[in-house]
């Protein structure tokens, strides 16, 4: 290409961007791409983890004993995310990467297949989805989102992030139980640290903590990378072997080894694998919409607040948190869980994470554009994704929590008022390990507690709504058995 036609291709991005409008360069943006996808490439293989399985024994196994085998998985993984962060690259503009959400894959995993099957669960995601796309479009996504208190919005997130923690611990073999109905819980086996895989989980907690505090682009895909390599090493040195559920000091699913080959064609067999009506017939109308209303709640509030916070980074927010191409960037999101849940991907949602790029250079969606290219390449990379041991993919988990338990600053917990709902959100969701009952308990004590305390018209009737349809949720065993 000449120096004139590259000159005109320049010009050509840079008008379609609007990259010198938002003070930025190509190069700048190419970077702040590259950034944000080392800082996001950790869910191709942490996704496959928390909903999927390398066998039906270790997966997360649905009520008719269907599972996501781990290879398929990641390929939709990295599909889907590819495209919806090009999508939000060309449609909003903006510097935002989606991949599928930790907190709703985690749901999915924990709260849902318990009850329904993987096909109906990902139905759900795609209804969820379609829901969004609605709120999106009309406007009332941001009216909702408005109605719903500062601090319920922050101690949702915390709650999540809490629970995705306790998950981690659980998985690593750092908390087991102990068999008793007191204490239930304790410290490794017999209250202490006995295992290699649990002491290979403390590393990479370690070494994700330091680098992240040195703000170390990329720091997870570089700690999930780092601690597996050592992870491999310590394997083939004292050869633990896997735990089949019966040995608690070997490694809870796949011993690290490397993988027999690199590359591979991706498997995209889950596209398509959804039951949109079969959960309705399982569970019920009461229950299925219950679910659907939590997983629209927890993709509604996760998405816009990671939005508001990353463009008020970027410098291209109002005050209000306004910003170019925000109803745009709504509904490619809701879009995101409809092709999410009809790949089994799980729902996709802007990541925080994007942070990453931006604080780079980042501004506006060629970035997007590049970081959407590289999950696309990755698809021909998911033989990698089983060398990866739950113990370090653990560490990953603990280590977002913590992330997202920052959001607790944002929590007056000198008010009563506020700090008994926060408190009951943040605390049922990992004690229940159900993330819907957390919401579900904050959103009853908060309109319960302010009402009775002589602030009833500060409540928000649509809280009072969504407030008794928990209450509803909560009894519907009770209701259920007597309409039947």
């Amino acid at each position: 290409m000449t120096s004139t036609a590259q000159s005109r291709a320049r010009g050509s991005l840079d008008r379609f961007f609007k990259i010198s409008e938002r003070g930025s360069s190509v190069s700048q943006e190419v970077r702040g791409g590259l950034v944000t996808f080392f800082a996001m490439a950790y869910i191709i293989v942490l996704n496959p983890l928390i909903i999927g399985g390398f066998s039906a024994d270790q997966a997360a196994v649905d009520v008719e004993g269907g599972w996501l085998p781990n290879h398929q998985v990641a390929a939709v993984t990295a599909l889907v995310g590819g495209v919806m962060t090009l999508l939000m690259g060309l449609i909003a503009n903006v510097p935002f990467g989606l991949a599928a959400g930790l907190g709703i894959n985690s749901f999915l995993a924990f709260g849902l297949i318990g009850e329904i099957t993987w096909p109906e669960a990902m139905g759900l995601v795609v209804i969820n989805g379609i829901i969004i796309v609605v709120l999106g479009l009309t406007g009332l996504r941001r009216m909702i989102f408005d109605a719903v208190p500062a601090p319920l919005k922050s101690a949702i997130t915390v709650g999540i992030g809490l629970f995705i923690a306790f998950i981690g611990f659980v998985d690593a073999g750092f908390v087991r139980t102990t068999g008793n109905a007191s204490p239930p819980v304790q410290l490794g086996e017999g209250g202490s640290i006995t295992s290699l895989p649990t002491v290979v989980f403390l590393i990479g907690l370690a070494l994700m903590g330091i680098l992240l505090a040195r703000r170390v682009k990329g720091a997870l895909l570089i700690g999930i990378v780092g601690t597996t390599i050592i992870a491999i090493v310590l394997e083939a040195i004292f050869r633990v072997g896997p735990s089949l559920g019966q040995d608690p000091n070997a490694w809870n699913l796949n011993p690290p080894a490397l993988p027999t080959s690199v590359f591979s064609l991706p498997d995209l067999s889950l596209i398509g694998q959804v039951s949109l009506t079969g959960s309705f017939e399982r569970i019920g109308l009461l229950a299925t919409t219950m679910f659907i209303f939590t997983l629209v709640f927890m993709n509604f509030f996760d998405a816009i607040g990671s939005m508001t916070g990353l463009a008020r980074q970027a410098g291209i927010a109002t005050p209000d948190g306004q910003f170019p191409g925000l109803k745009r960037a709504l509904v490619v999101e809701g879009v995101g869980a409809v092709a999410g849940g009809g790949a089994s991907a799980s729902s996709n949602t802007v990541f925080i994470d994007s942070a990453a790029g931006i604080g780079d250079g980042a501004r506006t969606g060629l970035a997007s554009v590049v970081t959407g290219l590289l999950f696309l390449a990755a698809m021909f990379l998911t033989p990698l994704t089983s060398v990866v041991p739950l113990e370090v993919a653990a560490a990953t988990l603990v280590v977002v929590g913590a992330l997202m338990m920052a959001q607790i600053a944002d929590i007056d917990f000198s008010d009563f008022r506020v700090a008994l709902p926060a408190f009951l959100t943040i605390v049922v969701m990992p004690l229940t390990y159900n993330i819907a009952n957390g919401i579900g308990v904050g959103f009853i004590a908060w309109v319960l507690v302010n009402s009775v305390s002589g602030r009833a018209k500060q409540v928000s009737p649509l809280l009072w709504i969504v407030a008794a349809l928990f209450v509803v949720f909560f009894a519907r065993g009770p209701i259920e058995a007597l309409l039947a």
